[in-house]
């Protein structure tokens, strides 16, 4: 009864142990952020189409996209587990838990770089391909070894690696790049320093410790409320240029002008608290941007769908 009631609990040891570490591995990619590649990808793979593509192609973009966010993401915690160890808001990633070793994370990201890279290219074109290929080299060695440690305007730059998906689903349809994916490509541009930045003033504490230089770390609430207001007002005027070029129809025309207004008051709200010297609250700006982002893309994704 005794070797039979261990074993029974060595068993369920075993698989809860096979579940976390599973569960780390998963935490590597930064499951949060690829909820972003779908809310890019979709969207622009219909715009592109100017209607429903093929599903098998959806799905095979998706994938391909999931896993070389991944892999960006797993080389970024390798990279960054010496300062991730220190601040509040990574101080649980499976490197600094100790759940994955480095070894194990760094073979990880090297396997999600090449499956991605085979993947895309078998199952949609070399253009797609190189794009992904060449975002997760721009992420892990432009933004995370050369920039984020040494300049405030690190997202700045660093977010062009989070621009890629809208090219990589419209080449994976098109098999080329026209303005439009360049006019969504400039529209997460400017939209990623006021998304990032009141995410960074919550954490200034945790950025300031580490000696990285993120500008709501570096910078006053009044400045960095400024420059929110300017990112969201260039990000707005972004979104609207695709109506002629697209060109695009009445649901994304009112959808720009709503949901890119209420974006901007947001941001005013931010910078109005700050010069008053009362509590930002920059989270709820952060988000009020994946909110905004999010809402703009699903009406990207209806509009060539509708007769108007």
């Amino acid at each position: 009864m005794d070797i039979t009631t261990t074993h029974g609990v060595r068993q369920s040891e075993g698989r809860r142990s096979t579940g976390r570490t599973v569960r780390a591995y998963v935490q590597l990619t930064k499951p949060r952020v690829l909820e972003l590649l779908l809310v890019t990808t979709v969207p622009v793979m219909i715009l592109a189409q100017n209607g429903l593509p093929d599903l098998w192609l959806v799905l095979a973009t998706v994938v391909g996209g999931s896993l070389s966010a991944g892999s960006a993401a797993a080389f970024n915690m390798y990279l960054d587990r010496d300062i991730d160890a220190h601040m509040q808001r990574t101080e649980n990633r499976p490197l600094v838990t100790g759940e994955v070793s480095p070894r194990g994370a760094l073979v990880f990201a090297w396997t999600l770089a090449i499956a991605s890279t085979v993947w895309l290219l078998v199952t949609t074109n070399w253009l797609a391909a190189a794009l992904s290929a060449f975002a997760i080299f721009f992420y892990v060695v432009v933004y995370t070894i050369i920039l984020k440690r040494r300049t405030e305007q690190n997202i700045v730059w660093g977010g062009i690696a989070g621009c890629f998906p809208v090219l990589i689903g419209w080449s994976a349809v098109t098999g080329s790049l026209t303005w439009t994916p360049f006019i969504l490509f400039l529209l997460v541009f400017l939209w990623t320093p006021p998304h990032y930045w009141p995410l960074s003033m919550k954490y200034k504490g945790d950025y300031a410790d580490v000696d990285v230089p993120m500008l709501g770390a570096t910078r006053g609430g009044t400045q960095v409320g400024l420059q929110v207001i300017l990112y969201a007002w260039a990000t707005v005027a972004s979104s609207l240029l695709l109506i002629p070029v697209a060109p695009m129809g009445i649901v994304y025309t009112v959808s720009a002008l709503v949901f890119g207004g209420w974006f901007i008051v947001e941001s005013h709200v931010l910078y109005n608290r700050a010069v008053r010297g009362e509590q930002t609250r920059p989270m709820r700006v952060f988000h009020a941007s994946i909110t905004y982002l999010t809402l703009l893309f699903v009406a990207i994704a209806i509009d060539p769908l509708l007769p108007f």
